[in-house]
């Protein structure tokens, strides 16, 4: 479990956040944005993106199964990239590998948004569009978990909750960001445009959006726990890897877990509804999307609100109450915009709001890891489970959406019941053991 190396570096447990703490928040959760949104802005396009390079001639779900194909394979290149990051920033810093995961993003994006289409190249074109996701993959494989732990190092104890909240939603706005390009690429352009050149924009916008995120990261500082560490010679040896897989395996179990309750909650609520809103209710594209730009604001907010909440209450009764109020929530809003989709405003922005349990999670995990091997465990647990949970989701959901058309609230709401019961476990870990889950300082 964590260790207390020391909690003079962040001046103090409970301290209130200072301009530097402030500072070094507004950077990691802006930077985290811009490049989130490189990740994530291939399935608001993914109807078009399958238009272009797959056959015309093959069935339409089996064009969507293969385009959300393209996209699972970002998820599972995720461990790779994000062990290897990971290892190099528990040995050399966070930083360096903070940084490096922007440029790995930033140039696959752009890529994307000149690739030839499968009418002028044929079968080169998936392939390519393959090995750049792939990139993609590897890059935010190290982003998500060296953020997380990259704040939670540098604030007091007492507001690690707050930062991880803070900076997720940091990450969701991101998602805002892709969902408000691709409102504004249906408003401006006609849907013919979009497909004949439009659906290009948003990849090259990508590219830009990732070099500024590059020069923004320029102004932050190695963490002060890595640098201390570091004086004081207590950097792990040999492969952190192998001691996270040697001695925390119940602390990887439960991170993969809530990995699993937040790619359920993020794939499918966030980042599938709005083309499921089109297929299967015919709703317009403007709408679907104005409706999704209100839900990842009220997610937003969900994050900060339940990052701040572990600060102050257990983490496995947060957990228990917003799983179920996440499951809910998902059943009124897909039932009830199918019975009247005059709803859609007010019921999406609802569960959206609920998916913000998804804040909490980042704090248990930082605090499941000692310093010395934090990054790789983190790491390791997170992108291993959403390459496996995240990945396939989509396909999952979409091949279920053949013969049920309620799949992505079914889908969530059974991922709730595990969040119950991740949460139950906590719970009762609290309870006989007070420092289970201890402060990251």
């Amino acid at each position: 479990m964590s260790q207390d190396i020391s909690s003079i570096s962040t001046g103090g447990a409970h301290r209130p956040l200072n301009r530097n703490d402030y500072k070094t928040l507004s950077l990691a959760a802006l930077g985290g944005a811009l490049e989130f949104y490189d990740f994530i802005i291939f399935v608001f396009l993914a109807t078009v993106v399958g238009q272009h390079f797959f056959p015309t001639d093959i069935p339409e779900w089996l064009r969507q199964f293969q385009t959300y194909g393209i996209f699972a394979a970002g998820y599972l290149a995720r461990p790779l990239g994000g062990i290897v990051m990971a290892h190099f920033g528990d040995l050399f810093g966070r930083k360096k590998m903070f940084n490096l995961s922007i440029l790995l993003m930033a140039f696959p994006t752009l890529l994307m948004g000149l690739l030839p289409t499968y009418a002028s190249v044929g079968v080169i074109a998936p392939v390519g569009l393959l090995i750049l996701r792939i990139l993609q993959g590897a890059a935010i494989g190290g982003e998500v978990p060296g953020a997380w732990v990259f704040v939670s190092e540098h604030v007091p104890a007492r507001r690690v909750g707050y930062a991880c909240g803070t900076l997720t939603a940091g990450l969701t706005a991101g998602i805002l960001l892709g969902s408000l390009v691709a409102t504004a690429l249906n408003t401006i352009l006609t849907q013919e445009e979009i497909i004949a050149w439009g659906w290009r924009i948003p990849f090259l916008l990508g590219g830009v959006f990732g070099l500024f995120a590059m020069m923004l990261r320029r102004w932050l500082e190695e963490t002060p726990i890595f640098t201390e560490m570091k004086a004081k010679k207590q950097l792990v040896e040999g492969l952190p890897l192998k001691q996270v897989l040697g001695n925390s395996k119940a602390e990887v179990a439960v991170s993969m877990l809530l990995t699993w309750v937040l790619s359920a909650a993020i794939v499918v609520v966030i980042l599938m509804t709005p083309t499921y809103l089109q297929k299967q209710l015919a709703i317009a594209p403007t709408a679907a999307l104005q409706a999704n730009s209100l839900a990842i604001v009220a997610l937003t907010i969900g994050c900060i609100f339940f990052g701040w909440l572990n600060d102050r209450f257990s983490s496995g009764l947060i957990f228990i109450v917003g799983s179920i109020g996440l499951a809910l929530s998902a059943y009124t809003f897909y039932h009830g915009v199918v019975a009247d989709p005059s709803l859609l405003f007010v019921l999406y922005p609802l569960v959206g709001f609920f998916v913000g349990i998804v804040g909490a999670v980042p704090y248990v995990m930082v605090n499941a890891f000692p310093p010395a091997i934090r990054f790789s465990g983190l790491s390791f647990s997170y992108n291993l489970s959403y390459a496996i949970f995240g990945g396939m989701t989509p396909m999952l959901v979409a091949f279920w959406l053949k013969n049920e058309p309620m799949a992505p609230c079914y889908y969530v709401m059974a991922l709730c019941c595990v969040g119950v019961a991740v949460g139950g476990w906590l719970l009762l870990q609290e309870r006989q053991e007070p420092e289970a889950i201890p402060q990251v300082n």
